[in-house]
């Protein structure tokens, strides 16, 4: 009976045992489980305190950095009120003011350079300020002359004139310029084409002049500097800018330019052209009149660029067209049935309605070129504002072949902004230049690819040998009265 009481207690004992034993092992499950709950809530603690203190440390960095700024900000405002200080009694304006009395064309820099003076010590609204302002950009080349393109543009802005400042003038981040051209602030569109544009304005239909001082008018690229208000400039060719924004090569080569300037890319009429049959005959009547005068050169950072005072014409069918200034490409960007020259002078020429008319003498290897000789003589030592050669005069009617018969198309400038509505007239005969001075010209490659040609109709056609070119040249080896007789009978 004992035996059977213990081996009952023995037996609940061992239950108990086993019961408490489960209960332990059930319990320690549940702590396990609350342990790694824990644990990894501490571990996503853990790293949001990690990014909390890296963000910490990052705004405390730019909080520095923008006390940096402002120090900077801080310390350019106390040098422009010395400026403006300086300036204030008006003396040094006055001097050059009547200093540039004298000149009867300003470059777009210098009255820039005056505009901006006059802001500083006459104050934002003052109309000749904004006047000085509006005809620099009229002036300037839009196809290589951005910085003076950009500081016009800017300084329009600044006096509070409606101007749409192109997006590359204005620094990353900062806010767009109220969009809109005044009704004179000279361009109704940034192409430089030049034939080259760099710009848009002016007709440099091919110019890459960078500058363009000279001329009361403006030319969309260099190619032809000197546009009037709402005209479009010409182009700009040559090496490698500072800080370029389109170039010949690489990534801001020719397949590139359509990004920041998407007539380059989706235009129809583009230049330059592979030149080839079938042509359609036409005649027009193409006679240049080009005047000696001063020598003014520029490297635009694409191509050299003489700059023409005012005088030289070309009349289209009898309508006048001033000669900006002339420029250079190698090789040649117009193509011959397939085949380039070893380079190209595009003359860049504008009406007084704002047209653009370029004129390509293909220059071949061959004898030296006495005129050519001239002008790499007197290069530019780099890229630069335009130089005035002294005691230097250049006639451009003597890079002219004697004969002027041409091809002709209607294209665009050939350098960004690839302004469209450039009629272009390329000479049958070709110029002598030698293989040492082809090699002497500054830049090894300056020329777009050949575009398409879209179904557009390539003219072929003759100028009358009455063309005004040809009394210049004779004019410099045949006396004045043997002239006129020859006058009398001709009717030229």
């Amino acid at each position: 009976m004992k035996r059977t009481v213990l081996e009952i207690v023995l037996a609940l004992a061992m239950a108990g045992a086993a019961a408490f034993g489960y209960m332990s092992w059930k319990q320690s499950q549940g702590s396990k489980a609350t342990i790694e709950e824990l644990t990894k809530a501490s571990e996503e603690a853990t790293a949001k305190i990690e990014e909390a203190e890296k963000a910490a440390k990052a705004a405390s960095e730019e909080l520095e950095a923008m006390g940096k700024e402002s120090q900077a900000a801080a310390a350019k405002a106390i040098q422009f009120d010395a400026l403006k200080a300086g300036l204030s009694s008006g003396a040094t304006l006055s001097d050059l003011e009547a200093a540039y009395k004298k000149e009867k064309n300003l470059s777009p820099e210098r009255l820039i350079g005056l505009a901006t003076l006059r802001m500083l010590t006459k104050g934002a609204d003052d109309p000749t300020t904004i006047e000085a302002y509006k005809k620099a950009l009229a002036l300037a080349d839009w196809s290589n002359r951005k910085n003076t393109i950009c500081a016009a543009q800017m300084g329009l802005a600044t006096t509070g004139e409606k101007v749409d400042v192109m997006a590359d003038c204005l620094p990353k981040g900062s806010p767009k310029v109220p969009e809109g051209h005044s009704k004179d602030d000279g361009h109704a569109d940034h192409g430089k084409d030049d034939a080259h544009g760099k710009g848009d304005a002016a007709a440099k239909q091919d110019g890459h002049g960078k500058k363009d001082d000279g001329h009361a008018k403006k030319d969309e690229p260099a190619a032809d500097p000197h546009a009037k208000d709402g005209e479009k400039t010409a182009e700009k060719p040559a090496e490698k800018h500072a800080t370029p924004h389109w170039d010949y090569e690489g990534d801001m080569g020719p397949a590139r330019w359509v990004k920041e300037f998407p007539t380059c890319g989706k235009g129809t009429k583009q230049s330059p052209l592979n030149i080839k049959g079938p042509f359609v005959k036409q005649r027009v009547d193409l006679a240049p009149s080009y005047k000696p005068g001063p020598l003014t050169m520029l490297n635009n950072g694409h191509t050299i660029q003489v700059n023409i005072p005012a005088g030289s014409k070309l009349r289209i069918d009898g309508i006048a067209y001033d000669l900006l200034q002339f420029h250079f490409h190698r090789p040649s960007e117009e193509q011959i049935d397939g085949k380039p020259m070893a380079m190209v002078a595009h003359f860049v020429h504008k009406s007084a309605e704002g047209k653009l008319a370029v004129i390509g003498v293909l220059l071949k290897e061959g004898n030296e070129n006495p005129n050519i000789k001239t002008l790499w003589a007197n290069l530019p030592a780099g890229e630069g504002p335009p130089v005035d050669v002294p005691d230097v005069t250049f006639n451009p009617a003597n890079l002219l072949p004697k004969e002027l018969d041409f091809w002709s198309y209607d294209g665009s400038l050939t350098t960004p902004p690839c302004t469209e509505g450039v009629r272009f007239f390329i000479l049958r005969t070709p110029v002598n230049i030698s293989k040492e001075q082809v090699n002497a010209f500054p830049f090894k490659m300056n020329a777009r690819p050949v575009q398409p040609q879209n179904n557009r109709e390539i003219t072929i056609g003759r100028a009358p040998l009455d063309a005004g070119w040809l009394r210049d040249a004779l004019a410099q080896a045949v006396p004045v009265n043997a002239l006129m007789a020859m006058e009398g009978a001709a009717h030229l």
